[in-house]
């Protein structure tokens, strides 16, 4: 990808965050509330809107550095949004228990987002 799709990317999700928090805060805290899933939604929220963060930076530190493993931090950090939080709002939305045994695989691309990231700087200096 390139770092300008990966800042739009990362600005995208940001806002995408920010509708679902306040949508949770307003329009579905007291639902959440009963269901026990306010944490859980909170969680979703915050990790989507840290690691659009990540992909905004991931972009402009691509102006500088180019290396293909800072390209896979971009798709790993995707995926993995689209993965951990994707599956947590859809567990507060259906009650869908099972949907937390994927949510790992989510964790798990984020943590090699970083791992990709780190990779990709050190071998660009």
């Amino acid at each position: 990808m390139s770092h300008k799709l990966i800042i739009i990317i990362g600005s995208i999700s940001g806002a995408i965050s920010v509708i679902l928090g306040a949508f949770g805060a307003h329009a579905l805290k007291d639902c959440l509330s009963a269901s026990g899933r306010l944490e859980t939604y909170e969680t979703a929220v915050k990790y989507q809107m840290y690691h659009s963060l990540a992909l905004i930076l991931l972009g402009i530190l691509m102006l500088h550095f180019q290396h293909r493993f800072l390209n896979y931090a971009s798709y790993s950090f995707l995926i993995g949004i689209i993965i951990f939080s994707g599956s947590l709002y859809v567990l507060c939305a259906t009650g869908i228990t099972k949907l937390g045994a994927i949510t790992p695989i989510g964790g798990v691309f984020l943590i090699a987002a970083w791992v990709l990231l780190a990779i990709g700087i050190y071998k660009t200096a």
